[in-house]
């Protein structure tokens, strides 16, 4: 992470004015993507979100996405998370990113407007990927209530298909990678990951923002099913 995104740099924050039909909650969000070092640093480096440092902190870490890698990015809209993919997998390795809405092309990576739960998703998957998948990316969030409680049921849901999709296509000692909310994973949800994954982690890299109830939860070391 640069400087430009840590404590070392400072600015003068913005201050947004009350305009004619913006509501309180629109000006929060919008002087908070104004202030927001991530923001400014994603635009810099050309990352199409800020997203993209958050996979970026998790794998400075967990070294989850190695050259010559196969990785497959869920919900991967607007490609923050498929950038960083392709530049740590390098040239060797290949990139998938699925996604219910058009993506604008990315270099070096195969977009495809799918939904990962039609039937015929895991083989279309191994194909453009040429064999099984190393890691499984999900970013996926439904979009928010404001009911807490709705809003956690709303996002496992998304999380427990992704794993659906991870534990049918991923090679033996492969990962998963995909956000929670705060409160917890479902422990069904969490027993089935202990049970088919070598380590099982929560993790809050530091471009999660800090008043944001959203973590991630880290399966290492597939293991597959014996026949």
């Amino acid at each position: 992470m640069s400087k430009e995104t840590g404590k070392g740099a400072r600015a003068l924050k913005v201050r947004v004015k009350t305009a004619k039909g913006r509501t309180t909650g629109s000006k929060r969000w919008l002087e908070r993507q104004l202030n927001d070092p991530y923001v400014a640093a994603a635009k810099k480096s050309g990352y199409r979100s800020r997203a993209a440092f958050k996979l970026a902190e998790i794998d400075a870490k967990y070294r989850l996405l190695k050259p010559g890698a196969r990785v497959l990015d869920l919900g991967a809209a607007p490609g923050g998370w498929t950038q960083v993919a392709l530049e740590k997998i390098g040239r060797a390795g290949r990139v998938v990113g699925i996604d219910l809405q058009p993506m604008e092309a990315i270099p070096g990576a195969i977009l495809m407007q799918l939904d990962f739960n039609d039937a015929d998703a895991p083989d279309r998957i191994r194909e453009a990927l040429d064999g099984e998948v190393d890691v499984v990316l999900s970013d996926m969030a439904a979009p928010a209530t404001g009911h807490k409680a709705t809003d956690h049921m709303r996002i496992m849901a998304l999380c427990d298909l992704a794993l659906d999709l991870a534990l049918e296509v991923l090679r033996p000692g492969g990962a998963f990678l995909a956000k929670v909310l705060r409160g917890g994973t479902e422990r069904d949800l969490l027993a089935r990951m202990k049970q088919r994954f070598e380590s099982v982690h929560h993790v809050k890299p530091p471009a999660s923002r800090a008043d944001s109830s959203e973590m991630y939860v880290l399966a290492m070391g597939f293991k597959a099913e014996r026949a």
